[in-house]
């Protein structure tokens, strides 16, 4: 766990502007910044960087964040890692907080990386000398070039090799990145021998890992770097790196089940492919790519063992459904994988594979019905009990929705009845209110409010604690005035929006930055304040005034307690 109070360091430390400025070119235009969104095409450019705010908001897709937020969703990283990225940048060092008792944070060194670094040079070197290794890559159809992007290299067999590359063989962090093996007796050897040599880099730049594939016939076919400080198999896409530029393209993302499939596709011009490595689809794979692609395609072997790998990335990609973002299948005929595939028929025959992928619904659909008679009660009855933890499974709204629509038409019962044996709330649309009503509630005044808040947090003493309002933009308030009375150090702004980040107050908060967007230089943000202090104190003491008039009328004076009268008679002198 990271300290609120570091987080808020680091974002007066950083610019958001020298951040995003290295991913995407920008413009100035006026206050402000500008550039065409680098989330989802466009040829007119909506998205705005605020230097003076430090956040940036996208009119078209509504994207909107800090400097955190853009490495996030830019790069695809954690949040602790987006900090970390953001952190070495300017210098810092990220202190962790312990998350449990006795569960302490394991700082990574630097000289890690430089080990791994040092590997892929020499197994490239190595990959030059071997004729061999060579000609085995040349008859998979892979160019100089290709291994080249990819970093492709050579392990030669031999059971020290490496200590050619690293004088101190024995040396325990070569044990500890899973270069080396420690066997009995102080046995030392390279785990990597006689291998083509595919390095896992991250979307830092940096390897952590390594996939080494045998030449010939042998197991295991393709051998993996264990679990390290730097590497965890679960949290890391093979070829992520070389296809970021390309996946945001297209907003599109193939996700295969091989090293050379990557390399494959990447040849023939396929470059937004990535592999799992050596593990199944997880959640957190899930997650990363739906922060950078509007849709992710599986492409899976068509036998049995490429059905089970799709399934479980189905099951693990229900819960991280979002509306907007689509997910598809598609299956390979049993006597090819993608690289074969690619290679006999082409780039324009497979990517038109790949557009038309069946999508999630119905692969899920097909499924759930195979060997079903749904002609019978007994066959309408299974799939209903299949269908259950799946569509219970999905968190958002409209796809939810339509699944479950789709399931109740299968099995022959009405969406109400389907609902209501899930035991699943169904949607109620809220009555819109009148005009009359929403002339009389004073939304534009919170959203100024809340605004002035935003811009600077410390003008929150000066509202009085029992503040309340309708609305989310009252609810914002609320929430932020909170949040500024617990902490224990003065919260700056870009701090203020990262900490409602995720929450349901992230929206009306980006909506009201947004507006600010249009603020001019001498917009004075304490005076606003101020006005809309007089103008709550005013309308307050209106709402008091009438409340004691209609009480009175009904009963006189006598019917005021004491304090009411008091503070009748006083409002009534006031006019």
């Amino acid at each position: 766990m990271i300290p609120k109070s570091f987080i808020q360091d680091l974002l007066n430390r950083v610019d958001i502007v020298d951040v995003i400025e290295r991913h995407v070119p920008l413009k100035k235009a006026g206050a402000n910044y500008v550039a065409c969104c680098p989330f989802h095409n466009e040829k007119s450019p909506s998205f705005t960087v605020s230097q003076s705010k430090q956040f940036y908001h996208c009119f078209g897709c509504g994207v909107h964040g800090t400097a955190i937020g853009f490495v996030m969703e830019h790069l695809g990283l954690g949040y602790v890692e987006a900090i970390e990225e953001l952190a070495q940048n300017v210098g810092m060092e990220v202190p962790h907080e312990r998350a449990t008792a006795g569960e302490a944070y394991q700082k990574i060194a630097p000289d890690l990386y430089e080990l791994m670094q040092t590997a892929t040079r020499y197994y490239r070197e190595q990959l030059k000398l071997s004729p061999r290794a060579i000609d085995y890559l040349k008859n998979r159809g892979l160019s100089g070039e290709i291994a080249a992007k990819f970093a492709i290299g050579f392990a030669p067999d031999g059971w020290q090799n490496l200590a050619a590359a690293f004088p101190d063989y024995q040396a325990a962090a070569l044990t500890e990145v899973g270069l080396v093996i420690s066997g009995d007796g102080d046995k030392r050897y390279d785990r990597f021998r006689d291998r083509i040599m595919f390095p896992i880099i991250n979307v830092r730049a940096q390897v952590i890992g390594f996939g080494g594939r045998v030449l010939d016939k042998g197991e295991p076919k393709y051998l993996n770097s264990p679990e390290t400080p730097l590497f965890e198999k679960g949290h890391e896409l093979y070829g992520l790196y070389q296809a970021q530029k390309a996946i945001r393209a297209g907003q599109r993302v193939l996700v295969v089940e091989g090293y050379m499939d990557v390399v494959a596709l990447a040849q023939h011009g396929v470059a937004y492919a990535v592999a799992t490595l050596g593990t199944a689809t997880t959640p957190y794979h899930i997650q990363k790519l739906l922060r950078l692609a509007d849709q992710i395609v599986f492409c899976f072997d068509g036998d049995k063992a490429g059905q089970k790998a799709a399934w479980r990335a189905l099951e693990n990609a229900l819960p991280h459904l979002q509306d907007g973002k689509r997910i598809g299948f598609l299956f390979l005929p049993t006597e090819h994988d993608p690289d074969s595939f690619i290679r006999e028929f082409g780039q324009e025959v497979f990517e038109r594979q790949v557009s038309d992928a069946m999508p999630l619904s119905g692969y899920l659909l097909r499924e759930i019905s195979a060997e079903l008679d749904l002609r019978t009660q007994e066959g309408r009855n299974q799939l209903l009990q299949r269908a259950k933890p799946l569509v219970t499974a999905i968190a958002s709204p409209v796809t939810a929705l339509l699944l479950r629509k789709e399931v109740a038409a299968l099995s022959g019962v009405s969406q109400a009845e389907l609902e209501a044996l899930y035991e699943i709330k169904p949607i109620v649309q809220a009555p819109r209110p009148s005009l009359k009503k929403a002339a009389r509630t004073p939304f534009p005044v919170q959203r100024l409010l809340l605004q002035c808040l935003i811009a600077q947090p410390a003008l929150g003493v000066q509202m009085p604690e029992d503040w309340h309002g309708e609305g989310a933009d009252a609810e914002a308030i609320v929430a932020v005035l909170a949040a500024l009375r617990e902490a224990d150090f003065t919260i700056s702004s870009p701090a203020l929006t990262q900490l409602f980040q995720g929450t349901v107050h992230a929206r009306p908060m980006a909506q009201a930055e947004a507006d600010m967007l249009t603020w001019g230089e001498s917009f004075d943000v304490e005076a606003e304040f101020a006005g809309l202090l007089a103008k709550l104190s005013e309308e307050q003491r209106r709402q008091q005034f009438q409340t004691l008039q209609a009480k009175t009328a009904q009963g006189g004076l006598s019917s005021l307690t004491a304090s009411e009268r008091e503070k009748y008679l006083r409002l009534l002198q006031r006019g």
